[in-house]
């Protein structure tokens, strides 16, 4: 899990990648939560996700926006992270060229600018966002939503009520050849405490399904 420095539009980002060992292996960026609420790459369900993707045998990226750990520049309430995280795909795709398909998956903060980032790079084929903030951004970007992919939500979520995001899963899943997996976790808060293993589970399970990958084939890729 070496630590890599990469140049970004506002600075140096500071991340962690892992290097599949297959050739053409699938990549996946990870987005982390709201920089001035204590989100950084390190956050529990972010370092969760990541860990995932490198057991399905992706090469998996995350890294800290800007003014976060490392990582130089200050925070742009939303555009330049969203920069940031053009400049990190960048990053990973120059690296993975020709990689056999492309995810990008957040939390929180990180799940809004995710899902900004699908509307800009029609390579990305999959996403993951856990408790995306729908009752305090506006996701009507997403017409038509570019991608299929995994939403999951806490039932007891104070912080982005489990009704906004059933309403978005619900408008996104009237759209013509669309459809979002949703989980809802019923004693699971904003936070996620003590769900990082369901989550871990939810998103193996939903990126297999996805793209029909073979435990025994996952397992080599992994290793």
């Amino acid at each position: 899990m070496p630590e890599v420095m990469f140049n970004g539009p506002d600075g140096r980002l500071e991340a962690r990648y892992h290097h599949a060992k297959a050739r053409g292996a699938p990549i996946a960026l990870i987005l982390h939560p709201h920089p001035l609420h204590g989100g950084t790459m390190n956050n529990r369900i972010s370092y969760t996700l990541y860990e995932a993707f490198r057991g399905l045998g992706f090469s998996v990226l995350r890294f800290n926006f800007r003014g976060v750990g490392k990582s130089q520049g200050r925070y742009d309430g939303g555009a330049g992270e969203l920069n940031d995280a053009c400049g990190a795909l960048d990053f990973l795709q120059a690296i993975n060229p020709e990689p056999s398909s492309l995810w990008v998956a957040g939390y929180s903060f990180g799940a809004w600018i995710g899902m900004q980032l699908l509307m800009r790079r029609p390579e990305v084929g999959g996403f993951i966002s856990i408790a995306p903030p729908a009752n305090v951004f506006d996701f009507s970007f997403l017409a038509p939503c570019p991608a299929n992919g995994l939403m999951i939500q806490g039932a007891q979520d104070t912080l982005v009520p489990e009704g906004s995001v059933a309403k978005l899963v619900a408008k996104l899943n009237t759209q013509k050849g669309v459809s979002i997996d949703y989980r809802v976790f019923d004693d699971a808060d904003h936070f996620f405490t003590g769900h990082a293993e369901a989550i871990s589970a939810a998103s193996i399970d939903h990126v297999r399904n996805a793209l029909g990958l073979d435990r025994k084939k996952v397992a080599l890729a992994a290793d």
